[in-house]
């Protein structure tokens, strides 16, 4: 195991939170800035200060990973798909290289959030783990063998963008989607999208909390919109699970938090899976927000 502290950053369009792990993977330190947005170079040079800083703190070097919104092409180096737009298009991996004076390691920050589930969170001794992000947007990781499964085109595990599968036909026609396409299935699985599904069919504009909170009060209307989620959910997991077909599959973001998932998904899934049985674990992050920046930390 490395000796030194591992860093990792999870570079976010609002906050930049640095974390450190000791040898055990515990933190040992943290802090939290915010994004100099949308200001580029500025952003830059507060990464390379807060490495600095850290290893300060920390009394000696450490190595250094670091989780993007969005990814690296692997054709041109530059930042694709972030919705962080005013990162889009710049060569990030370099330009940060080059500031901070060192190597440092890249990965999208939902890798970083499966990354760090199957090392040492919910998916712990697991051979193949599947991390979701289902929250502003819809992003996933696949891991096998404690390493990120990137992918040829650097797109490995980004099931947000594939349309939702099985589509019925109150489903037609599918919303559309700010990459350009329509019906994919961060316009029908995250936050945003659940309170898109509830307005489009009951004509009340509510957001994703409230919707909750009202069906945990009996409210019919948000209860059925819930269930259309879960049964949404678990068939955009069942064709993951037909092609990759992992042990583990971790929920992460805002709406992992709510319990009905764990307990709906799983039987909702097994119609659609090419399997006489269905025996994926759908848990939980063990870490919850401090996921992306301990899978940023790993990366080394």
């Amino acid at each position: 195991m490395n000796a030194s502290p591992r860093i990792g950053i999870d570079l976010g369009g609002t906050k930049i939170e640095i974390a450190a792990l000791g040898v055990g993977g515990e933190i040992i330190y943290t802090r939290r800035v915010p994004t100099p947005a949308p200001d580029y170079g500025a952003t830059l040079s507060l990464i390379a200060e807060i490495i600095e800083d850290a290893e300060a703190e920390l009394g000696g070097s450490a190595t250094v990973g670091i989780g993007t919104p969005g990814s690296l092409s692997p054709k041109t180096g530059l930042l694709r798909n972030s919705n962080s737009v005013w990162m889009n298009g710049k060569p990030l991996a370099s330009d940060l290289i080059a500031k901070a004076g060192r190597d440092l390691r890249f990965a999208n920050d939902a890798n970083c959030f499966a990354l760090s589930e199957a090392v040492d969170g919910a998916g712990a001794g697991a051979h193949s783990v599947f991390g979701v992000i289902i929250g502003t947007g819809c992003g996933g990781g696949l891991v096998l063998d404690g390493k990120i499964i990137h992918g040829a085109n650097g797109i490995g595990g980004e099931w947000g963008h594939n349309p939702l599968p099985w589509p019925n036909d109150s489903e037609h026609p599918p919303p559309p989607c700010w990459c350009g396409r329509a019906g994919c299935q961060e316009v029908w699985l995250s936050g945003s999208g659940l309170a898109r599904d509830h307005q489009a069919v009951t004509g009340r504009a509510l957001s994703g909390e409230e919707i909750v909170r009202q069906a945990d009060e009996g409210d019919a209307d948000c209860a059925r919109t819930l269930d259309r989620h879960a049964e949404r959910l678990a068939r955009g997991l069942a064709s993951i699970c037909n092609v990759f077909d992992p042990e583990v599959i971790v929920l992460g973001g805002g709406l992992s938090r709510l319990p009905h998932l764990y307990e709906q998904v799983p039987a909702f899934m097994e119609p659609f899976m090419f399997s006489d049985h269905v025996t994926t674990r759908i848990l939980p992050p063990k870490h919850g927000d401090a996921s992306g920046v301990r899978g940023a930390a790993w990366l080394w």
